[in-house]
């Protein structure tokens, strides 16, 4: 998966959770799903960002 695409993916959840917790609030089960769902694609991000950074070095 391209970066342009995790991107989107990851702008598509983070609207997906703001629509959830105005619906369900902070502490639904589905707004923390949806929330770790986010920190999961956050965190191929960051990784992917790393590795380019190392192999950068």
């Amino acid at each position: 998966m391209s970066k342009e695409q995790l991107l989107h993916i990851i702008e598509q959840k983070r609207t997906e959770l703001v629509e959830i917790v105005l619906k369900h609030g902070f502490t639904a089960t589905t707004t923390i799903k949806v929330s770790q769902d986010l920190d999961n694609l956050l965190n191929q991000y960051n990784a992917g960002k790393s590795q380019k950074s190392l192999s950068n070095s």
